[in-house]
Parts: structure tokens; sequence; C-alpha cells
């Protein structure tokens, strides 16, 4: 897939994708139809694997070329030793996940460092549809309460402390509004929030 593409359908990715190196090895969790990685490998020249549990993604993920292993995130990623990746994205799938904490850790322990994003359930129009007493729907939370993957609910404040908890340093981290970055009042004005992070280096 083109850069013009991923820039025009999916312009959240083509930010994210500017946070991972030319050449890097990449591991991106949760895949799905391997758009991003294809576009990594075609314009960034990265290598890599996509892991996907869905049949029809992972048959679109193949359809694009790409490496894709067929997993289930839960069952955690000891296919992979320590360090094995440069990067390992893990976008808009980790509010999905019943043990967010465990996953977590694997993915800053198999990459050198990790890329993750999720909606930000503090974005304004969440708050407008809580204040009217009815669950968000929206195009980062496309779905109804009653049929949404989605089993865990965050803020950008509640991912950093977790982050802290889980002995992660903050790299970087943005909110994005159809795909572009938000600096004043990201919490409330960004629909997808995107932080870049490692493990802190052990002291001593």
């Amino acid at each position: 897939m083109k850069f013009e593409d991923l820039t025009t359908l999916r312009p959240d990715l083509a930010f994210i994708a500017h946070w991972v190196s030319d050449g890097a090895h990449v591991l991106d969790v949760g895949c799905g139809d391997g758009a991003m990685l294809r576009y990594l490998e075609k314009g960034k020249r990265c290598t890599g694997y996509g892991i996907e549990i869905a049949d029809d993604k992972v048959l679109e993920s193949t359809r694009r070329g790409i490496n894709v292993i067929q997993h289930d995130m839960e069952a955690g990623l000891g296919l992979f030793g320590d360090n094995s990746f440069d990067t390992v994205l893990c976008l808009s799938s980790l509010q999905m996940m019943q043990h967010v904490e465990a996953l977590l850790r694997d993915i800053v322990r198999v990459g050198t460092e990790a890329i993750v994003s999720f909606p930000n359930f503090a974005y304004w129009p969440h708050r407008v549809a809580l204040l009217k007493g009815r669950m968000p729907v929206s195009r980062s939370l496309p779905y109804q309460w009653y049929d949404t993957p989605n089993v865990r609910c965050a803020t950008i404040y509640d991912f950093k402390e977790l982050a802290e908890e889980c002995g992660l340093e903050v790299l970087d981290y943005v909110a994005l509004a159809e795909g572009k970055p938000v600096s004043f009042l990201p919490n409330l004005r960004g629909s997808l929030a995107v932080f870049r992070l490692r493990k802190k280096a052990k002291r001593g």
C-alpha cells in the first residue's frame, strides 16, 4: 500500500508510522488487515510479522503479502524472545484485551520500543454522550454498547499511570483528532491516544 493511500484512508496510521525507524524489525500485535505493516515494509524498508486472531483479517493480511501469525494475544507473546524486535505496535487493540497489564509488559519485553494506541474515553463527544445518559459512539468508538469488542475504557491520564505502574518510560505521547496531533487540551480534544514506550533502564 502506498504512503498516499495510507494518509488518505488511515491518517492515524500515517502519523504513527513516522515514529518507526527506517529498516526496523517490527511486530504488529493485532495487525488487522495488514495495511500498517505493508506500508512499513514498502515505504520504510521494515521487516517483521503481524499477529491476528480473526480469520478474515488473517486472510486480508496474507493477500497483502504480510507474514502473519494467527494467534490469540490473550495467550501472551511467548513465541518471541526478549528484545526480538526494534518496535512492537499495538494499535487500537489493547482495549479489547482482558489482561491489559500482562500484555503491556509482554509487548515491551519482546520489543526495544513499543507504540500503543487506544480510543481516548475522555474525548469531549464521549463526555457529552455520557452527560446525556448514553454510551459514547464515535469514529474511534464505532460500536454500540451491546456489540462492542472493547472491554476496557481509558483516558490519556489513566494510561500514563498504568505505564508508570508497569515500570515503563513514556518516550512520547500524543492525542490525535482526524489523524492530526492535538496540542491544546489533548485529553479533551483528542479521539485517539498514542504512546511511545520502552522499559526503564535499570540503575547501577
